[in-house]
């Protein structure tokens, strides 16, 4: 019988969403509470303790919680957590609210009320210290920096009771799937043993690569798009998701692979996203990540295989995920095809490096992109969607 990683220092998964049942009256109360705009980020990360991806977490983290993530990866219950789940406001706001009140959080954005919380605690934090110990750089060109350094002066821990997941079950009806589907599904195909690839863009021939090492060890995998915002010039999710399952549909066994969206924004964290992404993937079910070169970092604020040495840096029950390292992927014209630094003896001059950002380049400047880089059938999908961003800038 099949038998997944159970969830990150629980018995079971925890959405903190409420019934369907209880929502109207809960909103209607909630219309009546002081209101708190937030931002992208920090709604990506409450429609995550929405679906339970942050399980054990009740809601946003206080002083204690926040210091022990950023020091030493560790809440105070003790259970291992790389990255800090804070809600910051500015201080006029802060200031009146009382200790104990309910609040409603409100996307900045669409102005619809998410959620209700009991605010437990105010604090201010040292900006520099997370940045230090999270980003590895105070430098405010770093996109994630850049956020830190942007929220407000006071932060609002306490648990919340989420009301709406917004667009996303809407707007991605087979793609949203949260860790109690995925759960069942692994569960119905019989999958003890699933790997998880994360992605922010259509796959090429490398991440093809990454994810058929993975098939070949595990009993599946599952390819976990970011549905959450993105930098500027992404391709959206809509498209992406079309690119990604033309490539499953045309050169892998279909019942090797799941694709699945999730609603987080990405941090560029580097080596500690990392450690997250395999925890958020613990509670979804899966035993592995796949972690390639450079996973999650941004510019050359990392070595290219720090996400990968930071996972043995924990201690022994930190995480049930395990990462699946995997060296450099290219195509070699020596070998005749796809191959990484660990099984390639060839010299570099033969190799093709394959990157997203390379890949945008050339769809953008409609050059042609050779089968050795992309499968054809991804690159007809990208190659319309970038056609039609022509067609309306020329409008």
């Amino acid at each position: 019988m099949a038998q997944l990683v159970p969830p990150h220092h629980s018995e079971v998964v925890k959405p903190l969403s409420l019934p369907q049942g209880q929502r109207l009256e809960e909103h209607k109360r909630a219309e009546k509470l002081k209101k708190i705009p937030l931002n992208s980020r920090t709604v990506s990360d409450l429609l995550m303790l929405a679906m339970g991806a942050y399980t054990p977490l009740d809601g946003f983290m206080g002083h204690d919680d926040w210091r022990g993530s950023c020091l030493d990866m560790k809440l105070s219950s003790g259970a291992f957590w790389p990255i800090p789940i804070t809600l910051s406001i500015e201080a006029d706001l802060a200031n009146s609210i009382r200790a104990e009140e309910e609040v409603a959080l409100v996307d900045a954005e669409s102005g619809e009320i998410l959620a209700v919380m009991q605010v437990r605690e105010k604090y201010a934090i040292d900006r520099s210290v997370e940045a230090e110990h999270v980003y590895r750089t105070t430098d405010p060109k770093h996109p994630g920096v850049a956020k830190l350094f942007q929220q407000g002066d006071v932060n609002l821990a306490g648990p919340v009771s989420v009301l709406s997941e917004g667009e996303y079950p809407v707007k991605y009806p087979k793609l949203y799937v949260r860790p109690a589907q995925s759960r069942a599904m692994f569960l119905q195909r019989g999958w003890s043993t699933v790997a998880a690839f994360q992605t922010r863009n259509p796959m090429h021939r490398s991440h093809e690569h990454l994810v058929k090492i993975a098939v070949e060890v595990s009993d599946g995998v599952f390819i976990h798009q970011v549905l959450g915002k993105l930098k500027a010039g992404d391709i959206p999710a809509d498209v992406r998701t079309r690119a990604i399952q033309a490539m499953i549909d045309n050169y892998f066994r279909p019942e090797t692979i799941i694709q699945a969206g999730y609603p987080i924004e990405m941090r560029y964290a580097g080596p500690r996203e990392a450690l997250l992404h395999a925890l958020i993937r613990q509670n979804f079910g899966c035993s592995h990540l796949i972690v390639g070169r450079d996973h999650a970092g941004v510019g050359d604020y990392y070595g290219p295989y720090d996400s990968q040495r930071i996972f043995d840096q924990l201690w022994p029950g930190a995480l049930a995920t395990k990462p699946l390292k995997i060296d450099v992927t290219f195509y070699c014209r020596k070998c005749y095809g796809m191959a990484t630094g660990k099984t390639c003896p060839h010299d570099p001059k033969y190799h093709i490096s394959i990157s997203g950002t390379e890949q945008r380049a050339m769809l953008s400047s409609n050059a042609e992109i050779p089968p050795e880089f992309s499968r054809p059938e991804v690159v007809a999908i990208l190659k319309e969607y970038y056609a039609g961003l022509k067609s309306k800038s020329k409008a």
